[in-house]
């Protein structure tokens, strides 16, 4: 096994510390928006209803993951992912700008559009997998991950303090100022990449499509010395088998986003009424169980995963495939659920210490860990150079479906009749199912990207 310290690109680290300034406008805003849309007029917000602002929220996070697949196909045939990215970042901080000056529900869209625009251009993830040595692919979008969370943290933890102490005057409190904190931060975000894509090479300077691997160019050597005559390339047999193996495992992300973002609502809801949030005196912010998981993402994927990843590629008998990275992230957030429910089981008709929720924040920040930046390296691995953002985009596309769905469930599932421990019981068993059919079907699945055609 190899011992070497592996070493990262510095066009890799410009990528990655780009994320830190996206994120923590990116969860600034979020965070600030279903707290500013619902507050009264005369306390500095907008006086909307609450269904009013987390229909915002929702919308905000399923559009920022969901239009990027529009927007990938100018990345893959027009315009390379080096320069969508910076425009990207400026049309979010025009977007949050305007959030600082909203007076209506219009503007509160208005910016909500421009920002989901803005980050549908906002290409450092693909980017990374055209920097990055292919064997380096999983430690470093898990290393990658864990930058992303530094942004994560400091959003949600720090807006509290911001709107509530720093900005705030008198009874109004200081919503508008942390809109323009967030916009700033995009703008001087903007400039971070410019200066660093100076050490990325030649990555990203043309589309996706124009920048083909060495497999695939050797493929399409071999196809044109077969037919002269051939003008457009079709795809193979083997990038038709990957591209199918991108949307499967993409069709699981879905099952574990929107049980991840569901995890979200009992916090806030029946734990934000069944927990002690008192902590040695001081009353603990319900945002910062959201800091909390961001906290323990730059911990785990910083320095535990990248390990774990190096140690199973380089073992003898060799890596576990995706599949059963996946099956292992969605019985991690299954088993989450079931703490949950013995919590509510421990607490009998009381209150149980809001501490013991960082248990849970823990366990699914382990199941995120093993899905969301391997999902991410897979793609770069294996996805066609000339749909390479698009496929990248897909992934993202689960987000949105499950940004879309996770309010509903919830509804179904803890806000009726059903007790919370039956809920949580519902969620496990579903996990279950999921985590035995990628077992069951992981030969199958990983012979789509591995088995070579046959002559």
């Amino acid at each position: 096994m190899s011992t070497q310290k592996q070493k990262y690109p510095l066009g890799f680290w410009a990528c990655s510390t780009t994320e830190i300034f996206e994120r923590f406008s990116y969860y600034l805003g979020r965070s600030i928006l279903l707290v500013f849309v619902a507050t009264a007029v005369a306390q500095g917000g907008l006086g909307l209803s609450d269904g009013v602002a987390a229909n915002m929220q929702s919308n905000l996070t399923a559009f920022s993951y969901g239009l990027p697949i529009v927007c990938a196909i100018v990345c893959d045939r027009l315009i390379g992912a080096r320069y969508t990215t910076p425009v990207g970042m400026v049309l979010c901080g025009i977007g949050y700008w305007l959030g600082s000056m909203a007076t209506d529900s219009t503007m509160m869209y208005a910016m909500i559009w421009c920002i989901s625009i803005g980050l549908a251009f906002y290409k450092t993830g693909p980017l990374i997998g055209r920097i990055v040595p292919r064997e380096q692919l999983n430690a470093a979008y898990s290393i990658r991950y864990g930058l992303v969370n530094i942004g994560a943290c400091a959003g949600p933890f720090l807006v509290g303090i911001l709107y509530q102490d720093v900005f705030a005057k008198g009874e109004v409190l200081g919503f508008r100022p942390c809109f323009k904190v967030a916009a700033v931060l995009m703008f001087l975000g903007a400039i971070w990449f410019a200066v660093g894509s100076r050490f990325m090479g030649d990555a990203g300077k043309k589309p996706f499509k124009k920048e083909k691997t060495a497999e695939e160019l050797a493929q399409e050597a071999e196809m044109k010395a077969k037919n002269k005559e051939a003008k457009k390339i079709p795809y193979t047999v083997l990038e038709k088998k990957r591209i199918a193996a991108i949307v499967l495992v993409s069709a699981f992300a879905i099952i574990f986003w929107i049980f991840w973002y569901l995890a979200y609502l009992p916090v806030y809801y029946h734990w934000g009424e069944n927990a002690n949030w008192v902590v040695a005196g001081y009353n603990v912010p319900l945002t910062w169980f959201d800091a909390s998981n961001a906290l323990f993402c730059v911990l785990v994927g910083t320095f535990v995963t990248p390990k774990l990843w190096n140690y199973l590629q380089n073992r003898p008998k060799g890596d576990i495939s995706i599949y059963k990275k996946c099956a292992l992230g969605i019985g991690t957030l299954g088993v989450g659920y079931l703490f949950f429910a013995l919590l509510d089981v421990m607490r009998g008709d009381g209150q149980i210490s809001c501490l013991w929720l960082l248990i849970f924040s823990l366990l699914i920040t382990f199941g995120e860990m093993f899905f969301s930046p391997l999902g991410n390296a897979f793609i770069a691995k294996y996805a066609p150079s000339r749909i390479y953002s698009t496929m990248q985009s897909v992934w993202g596309l689960a987000i949105f479906f499950a940004a879309k769905g996770y309010g509903y469930l919830y509804n179904g599932l803890f806000a009726g009749s059903l007790k919370f421990t039956t809920g949580c019981f519902i969620v496990a068993v579903v996990s279950a199912v999921a985590v035995v059919l990628l077992i069951v079907l992981d030969k199958p699945l990983s012979a789509l990207v591995e088995k070579k055609e046959e002559k």
